[in-house]
């Protein structure tokens, strides 16, 4: 059998180590032998691996297998891809059988049998390349939006910008309306960059309680707070050596602005209950859909602060100001869902491509996208009308919309929703593509 997979192999007797990697080095590609698990995080981020053969002590004296339990979780947390089998001995046993709770596929007792060594770790090894394939394919079946340029002018031109600044570390934000595609942006970014190959980490900043800034960007330990179980990485860290993605970071109060600032300026972060400063390496990209060059005159936003992110900025048009591009973004929505549901091969009738392409999309790509579904799952032959589209009617002040603040679209967007859903909050989050926290600050925001 052809050696196959990469194997990571941790212990602190070199003995064991050396003996571990003759024997497994005739079954994979690649063997790496750790004697110490502190530098195993950053072995995982800079090459990965499949398997992670991981012993349960590591402190002289000690013998709890707690050790072994930290790291167990960190892998698990952080590269869910990588199987851990677990190297115990006989006192350790039933200590291993409850770490499988934690994510451990499997636990070898030492002194081992080599036959059921090698055994496990291929089992191990087998899980990881089907729940890889498995994970690819409901990655390839998602509903998020692949990067789409269209011929537009105006995408044009972000696409000029994102080739000069992708394999740069540059700070960027990115400004549009809701459902422009932003997140979208900020993944093809992360795809092009040099970090590539480390996680990028997004965080809704609207869906933060203020009381949970901390504990949800920097981290915190054990205690720290009544609920703090565990020590645990905030999104700083878990993106460490990759990218972060900070979503609405207008929402951001005066006081969170300053923690980020602190943090984003020294590269750092202290997590709660620690006075440990901890270095951290991200490449930020920001988003939001509201002018905070207007919020820095308003005394709203701290002008530092937005400095500090906005190295590059990327506006993103909206759809009416790319109508070319409706069609094509429509046909692919078209086809996905069409395959989704079993649909076979459908089309636009040429009244539903003028509806489309006279339709102000106040929603932009993503209410484009929940239209499609809607009509393919409503669509009864081979041809999509008009019909099926069910496009609500442009109200003439909503044909004025495109002089007006993005703040007063959003603001009587959620005003419209509010009436048409009958106060239904969940309904309204839902149709705007918001979570119900984001929806309540907003309604906060404009006293709606």
């Amino acid at each position: 059998m052809a050696k196959q997979g990469r194997l990571i192999i941790v212990d602190d007797n070199k003995g064991i180590l050396s003996a571990v990697k003759l024997l497994t080095e005739k079954h994979f590609a690649s063997v790496i032998t750790l004697a110490s698990p502190n530098v195993l995080i950053s072995e995982l981020r800079l090459q990965g691996a499949d398997v992670v053969l991981l012993d349960m002590n590591f402190t002289a004296g000690i013998n709890s297998g707690n050790e072994g339990l930290y790291w167990l979780k960190q892998v698990v947390e952080k590269f869910p891809e990588t199987k851990v089998v677990l190297f115990t001995a006989y006192a350790d046993i039933d200590l291993a059988v409850k770490s499988m709770q934690f994510g451990a596929v499997d636990f070898v007792v030492k002194p081992w049998d080599n036959d059921r060594l090698i055994t496990s770790l291929r089992n191990a090894y087998n899980m990881s390349q089907g729940e890889n394939r498995k994970r690819k394919k409901e990655s390839n079946a998602r509903d998020e939006v692949p990067m789409f340029w269209g011929q537009s002018e105006a995408m044009s031109r972000v696409r000029d910008i994102v080739d000069k600044v992708a394999t740069t570390d540059a700070n960027i934000l990115i400004t549009g309306e809701n459902g422009t595609g932003k997140e979208v942006l900020a993944r093809e970014i992360h795809r092009r960059s040099l970090r590539r190959q480390s996680p990028m980490v997004s965080i809704d900043m609207g869906a933060i309680p203020e009381s949970l800034f901390e504990s949800e960007l920097f981290g915190h330990k054990k205690g720290a707070f009544t609920d703090a179980h565990i020590d645990r990485e905030g999104k700083f860290l878990v993106a460490n050596g990759g990218t972060l993605f900070l979503d609405e970071i207008g929402n951001l109060s005066q006081q969170s602005q300053q923690k980020m600032l602190v943090a984003l300026q020294n590269r750092s972060i202290v997590p709660l209950g620690s006075d440990e400063v901890v270095a951290v390496d991200i490449r930020l990209i920001a988003a939001t859909n509201r002018n905070l060059f207007k919020m820095v005159g308003e005394g709203n936003f701290r002008q530092d602060l937005l400095y500090r992110i906005n190295t590059i900025h990327i506006e993103l048009p909206p759809l009416r100001q790319r109508k070319e591009d409706i069609l094509p973004l429509a046909e692919i929505f078209l086809t996905r869902y069409a395959n989704r549901y079993n649909k076979g091969e459908l089309r636009f009738t040429e009244e539903a491509q003028q509806a489309l392409k006279e339709y102000l999309w106040e929603g932009n790509i993503r209410e484009l996208q929940h239209t499609v579904e809607k009509a393919v799952i409503m669509a009864e032959n081979r041809d999509v009308d008009v019909e099926q589209l069910r496009l609500q009617p442009i109200a003439p002040s909503l044909q004025k919309a495109e002089g007006s603040t993005l703040e007063d679209m959003e603001r009587r967007m959620i005003s419209e929703a509010i009436a048409s859903s009958d106060g239904n909050m969940t309904t309204v989050a839902q149709q705007l593509g918001i979570s119900r926290q984001t929806l309540y600050n907003k309604i906060k925001r404009y006293g709606l």
